[in-house]
């Protein structure tokens, strides 16, 4: 089976054209492949498909091999992707997730897409979509007790779920490896969460480590990084526009008059292989 290797701020993939390979048993092929010490080693696995509805379809999953519903990094890998190994010359693409369509607009030199924009959509504070069971309609700066230290978590849904957590502290010298896994896996949340630690550097300057649910601590996060800048938004502490910067480079964000995020940042090859499926 052939495959790409992609990466987004080092948030790393291996997509399969899903146009020319069949995969019958995705998650067991995810876990596998994943694995970085007896498979190709990723974040993940990314199968683009053909859409009844869109220019392209994403289904991806986690290197734990749970599926996910919506990834900002590998959309924008799937944008270069589909561009560059001609699925489509089209340089504004809408591609179909689990989570609902989004829009991509390519920017392309030389035949190169240099970067993507991805329309987010709006985010979700209502814990009951999130799913969160802390607070009441929506958990905003709830309290949340982990490992035997307290918490103040956002809860936000970008077709996803995610805990935000605002630090005093520099994240450089934040546990993330203990405290990840715990809200992670936090009863308070029944489909698990992807747990963002963020310091408010300015007005218009996030720094973010983040815990992906399914894959674990991982250089970048788009919906991650939409889902900072969206609760710092909410608490009124950045402008609407900003980046944020994650361990793997900087995405920046941008609130549209409609309150969809528009993220935008690059995406790179790193190579082709084959595997032995």
């Amino acid at each position: 089976m052939r495959f790409t290797k992609m990466q987004g701020l080092g948030n790393d993939y291996i997509y399969v054209n899903g146009f020319e390979e069949t995969v019958t048993d995705a998650p067991a092929l995810a876990r596998r492949m994943s694995d970085r010490h007896f498979g190709v080693g990723s974040d993940g696995l990314v199968l683009i498909l053909p859409s009844a509805r869109c220019d392209l379809r994403m289904v991806m999953y986690n290197a734990d091999g749970s599926r996910g519903a919506m990834c900002g990094n590998a959309s924008r890998c799937v944008a270069k992707y589909a561009y560059e190994r001609a699925l489509t010359r089209k340089r504004s693409l809408r591609l179909e997730t689990d989570s609902g369509d989004v829009a991509l607009d390519l920017t392309v030199e030389r035949g190169k897409v240099t970067q993507v924009r991805v329309d987010m959509g709006a985010p979700v504070f209502e814990a009951a979509k999130v799913p969160c069971l802390l607070g009441g309609r929506e958990a905003i700066m709830a309290r949340l007790e982990a490992r035997g230290r307290a918490f103040e978590i956002t809860a936000v849904s970008m077709g996803n779920p995610h805990a935000v957590v605002f630090e005093d502290s520099p994240v450089e010298g934040f546990d993330l490896r203990a405290y990840g896994p715990a809200i992670e896996r936090h009863s308070a949340f029944p489909d698990r969460v992807n747990a963002e630690f963020v310091n408010v550097l300015s007005r218009s300057l996030l720094r973010m480590r983040v815990w992906e649910r399914g894959s674990g601590e991982t250089l970048a996060c788009g919906t991650g990084a939409c889902a900072a800048f969206a609760a710092a938004r909410r608490l009124g502490k950045i402008d609407a526009r900003a980046q944020v910067a994650l361990d793997g480079g900087t995405l920046t964000l941008e609130e549209d008059a409609r309150g969809h995020l528009l993220m935008t940042g690059p995406a790179e090859f790193v190579f082709d292989g084959e595997y032995e499926a």
